[in-house]
C-alpha cells in the first residue's frame, strides 16, 4: 500500500505539515489516495459499483473525484484537493504534484481512451484542466488555470488558454509560480516595439517631429496604457 512512502511525501511536498498526527488527520489529499486505491482494486476485480461508492464516499469527505478506473502511480500528492477531478481512464505517474480545482477531463462520449496521461513528476497548477487522451511528459510544469489540450513534451512548462509552451527543456522547479511567463505579455511587448519603430520611421518621412497632433496624444495614452497592463516588468522604459 506505500503507505510511509505517502506520508513521506507529505512532509517532502508541504512546507507547513508540522507533525505526523496532523498528516493521518488533516490531509484530505492523502486520504483521497488511499481510498482510491481500495476503490482501483475492487474496479479490477469488476467490483464496479462498491468500487463506486467506495468512490463517491471519497469524494464526500475529502471533496477530491477520482474514478474507480483511475490509475494513480506512487508518491503522488493532491495539496488542498478541494474540486479536484481524475476521469476513469486517466493515468497519473510517480511523483506528480496536483493543486487543488485540477481537472484530468475526457472529451469523447465513446468508451475508449478519452482522459490525459501525466507522465512522472508533473506538477499541475491551481484550477487547470487537462482535457483529452493526451500526454503530459516528465517533469512538466502546468500554470495555474491554464487549459491543455495537446500532448506537452517532456521538460516543458505550459501556460494559458489553451496551453502554450513557453519553456523548453528547462523546467521549474516546483511552486516557483511567480516565475511563470506571461505569452501574452511577451506579444503585447513585442507589437510596442513595433509601434516605436514605425512611429519613428514615420515621423522621419513626414518631418513632423516638432508637430504634436492629438492623433499622437492618443496614440501615446495608448501605449501608456499597454505599457501599464501588459508590458514585461524586464523591458519596462520611459516613453
Amino acid at each position: 500500500m506505500h503507505i510511509i512512502e505517502d506520508i513521506q511525501t507529505v512532509f517532502a511536498k508541504d512546507p507547513s505539515v508540522k507533525t505526523l498526527i496532523e498528516v493521518l488527520l488533516c490531509y484530505p489529499g492523502l486520504h483521497s489516495i488511499w481510498n482510491h486505491r481500495i476503490a482501483h482494486f475492487l474496479y479490477k476485480l469488476k467490483f464496479f459499483s462498491l468500487a463506486r461508492i467506495i468512490s463517491n464516499t471519497n469524494r464526500f469527505f475529502t471533496g477530491i473525484e477520482i474514478h474507480p478506473g483511475a490509475k494513480i502511480g506512487r508518491r503522488v500528492f493532491i495539496d488542498h484537493g478541494m474540486g479536484v477531478v481524475i476521469g476513469e481512464t486517466a493515468v497519473v505517474g510517480d511523483d506528480c504534484l496536483i493543486y487543488k480545482g485540477v481537472v484530468l477531463g475526457g472529451t469523447s462520449l465513446k468508451k475508449i481512451k478519452r482522459h490525459p496521461t501525466l507522465c512522472n513528476n508533473v506538477v499541475v497548477g491551481s484550477n487547470a484542466s487537462v482535457l483529452g487522451a493526451i500526454t503530459v511528459g516528465n517533469n512538466v510544469r502546468i500554470g495555474a488555470s491554464s487549459v491543455v489540450i495537446k500532448d506537452v513534451p517532456p521538460n516543458s512548462t505550459v501556460v494559458g488558454i489553451p496551453g502554450r509552451i513557453v519553456k523548453y527543456e528547462d523546467p521549474l522547479e516546483v511552486l516557483e509560480h511567480d516565475k511563470m511567463p506571461d505569452p501574452i505579455a511577451e506579444a503585447v511587448d513585442f507589437i510596442i516595439k513595433e509601434f516605436d519603430i514605425l512611429e519613428a520611421k514615420l515621423k522621419r518621412i513626414t518631418k513632423e517631429e516638432s508637430t504634436i497632433t492629438e492623433h499622437d496624444k492618443e496614440f501615446a495614452n495608448l501605449k501608456e496604457k499597454l505599457i501599464e497592463e501588459f508590458y514585461v516588468d524586464k523591458h519596462k522604459k520611459k516613453i
